[in-house]
């Protein structure tokens, strides 16, 4: 007997999608149902109504058809890591592109063409044997689609530029079935908006990307007590601001992990950290990074590696309850260091979450063509990272978030990476794209999306 979804989709509709779809439907009540819905964020309960698990960019066209037929609520999922849940519906459909993972790389014109479900992971592991990368995010299990579309910033970014620089083409499936590709050559316009505009024009089912020489990087974390935060961390923007393209990173307080180097007294208590990573050998970075690793720390792990191990060497595992946000400075004096080192304390310890100071500049700045990502003008940025267990803590970690936010306003610049954060209303939607770059991104959707279809992220509602 057909499933039937009450007042939406005919069993005979139904019954086709899964008839035809060469990956899987999964419907409420099978047995891989609960498994198939869950996302990053454990603070997302939603029930979709149809899962279509899409084998190839045929399952695509089938699954948008069915649910524009069927007049669903259609969300797609990569890596699903949205902290705002965007990647799942609740009574509606998930196109989920998981299964479409597979990455192609062509070492001699230096590119890699990426499935629409593949993760980082999955691409930094096919590039890695040739020595080759492009900008990945700071985990190895956040999804390609999501994040690149996003802009995409990562360890690399001030050597290699964002994500979406990075971009040759991408292929969409539109919200009426059909299939396009963006590049600088077909569907220009398109092109420019799928630099940051997020999912709004389609679904994204493959990405070409530009490929740059890295074969290992050397990460080095250093720990100190967190009352001596404010003073390395005073130093640690020093030496940024002349910093070579090949130094990546951030400081953040977190929980002291229970590993070897960290001593005793820093293990399950508010730590301080600086985090570099080096797009060179262990030699040179000890060379450049000099100034920092002689700051007194008490703690450090220093080591080469390939760059896909960087990539999962902070993996957080799913489960948590997540919260993040963030804000964009146009600078960084001491009173505004001195305000980020105080609020500190009022992070949820012990847990997973990383009270978070990330320098930008290089090739992130250095870009001049006028894609919807205005926050890559910004030196630095600050983002409380929430990572908890208990529900209890819900609107204490919530508060930390929103409290940073508000101490660090003098300096913000008002643009926001959209990546970064949850729900925070339409006015941080349009300063995530600059209004101007709105206004134009409403045309792109207008053309491609006027109905709306792909509003299940920060959406840009069609002029």
């Amino acid at each position: 007997m057909a499933h039937t979804i009450e007042g939406t989709a005919s069993p005979t509709s139904l019954e086709r999608l899964q008839t035809e779809l060469q990956g899987e439907v999964i419907l409420p009540g099978a047995p891989n149902y609960d498994d198939a819905r869950t996302l990053f964020n454990a603070m997302i309960d939603r029930r979709p109504a149809v899962i279509a698990q899409c084998a190839d960019v045929e399952d695509v066209v089938r699954a948008v058809r069915f649910g524009r037929e069927a007049g669903l609520e259609i969300a797609v999922r990569g890596g699903g890591h949205s902290v705002a849940g965007k990647a799942i519906t609740e009574g509606g459909l998930v196109i989920d592109l998981r299964r479409m993972n597979a990455v192609s790389v062509d070492p001699e014109a230096r590119t890699a063409t990426v499935a629409g479900g593949a993760t980082m992971s999955h691409l930094d592991r096919a590039t890695q044997p040739y020595g080759l990368a492009t900008t990945g995010g700071r985990v190895s299990t956040t999804g390609v689609g999501g994040y690149t579309l996003g802009g995409g910033d990562g360890w690399l970014a001030r050597k290699m530029g964002l994500a979406c620089d990075n971009l040759l083409s991408v292929d969409l499936v539109t919200a009426d079935g059909r299939r396009v590709r963006a590049s600088e050559d077909e569907n220009p316009e398109l092109f420019w908006a799928l630099h940051g505009g997020g999912g709004n024009f389609g679904v994204a089912t493959s990405f070409t990307f530009r490929l740059h020489d890295v074969s290992t990087v050397t990460a080095a974390l250093l720990l100190w007590r967190p009352e001596a935060g404010e003073d390395a961390l005073r130093n640690y923007r020093d030496f940024m601001e002349t910093a070579p393209d090949e130094v990546g990173g951030g400081a953040l307080y977190l929980t002291g992990p229970a590993e070897e180097f960290v001593p005793e007294h820093l293990v399950g208590n508010l730590t301080f950290a600086i985090l570099l990573v080096y797009a060179g050998s262990e030699e040179e970075a000890r060379r450049t990074l000099a100034p920092l690793l002689g700051l007194g720390h008490e703690g450090e792990m220093i080591a080469e590696m390939p760059y896909a191990e960087l990539q999962c060497l902070l993996d957080d595992p799913p489960g948590y309850r997540n919260y993040w946000s963030a804000e964009y400075l146009n600078a960084f004096p001491d009173e505004a260091v001195g305000r980020f080192c105080n609020r500190a304390a009022d992070m949820i310890v012990p847990s997973a979450s990383q009270h978070v100071l990330i320098p930008q500049g290089g090739a992130i700045g250095r870009e001049a063509r006028d894609y919807p990502v205005p926050w890559r003008e910004s030196p630095w940025c600050v983002h409380p990272f929430g990572l908890w267990e208990n529900p209890a803590d819900d609107e204490r970690g919530k508060r930390w978030a929103r409290d940073i936010r508000a101490d660090l306003r003098p300096w913000a610049s008002g643009a926001i990476y959209l990546n970064f954060i949850g729900d925070e209303g339409e006015d941080r939607i349009v300063a995530g794209f600059g209004r101007d770059n709105y206004a134009r991104l409403a045309k792109v959707k207008a053309q491609y999306d006027p109905d709306n279809v792909f509003r299940l992220n920060h959406n840009i509602k069609p002029a």
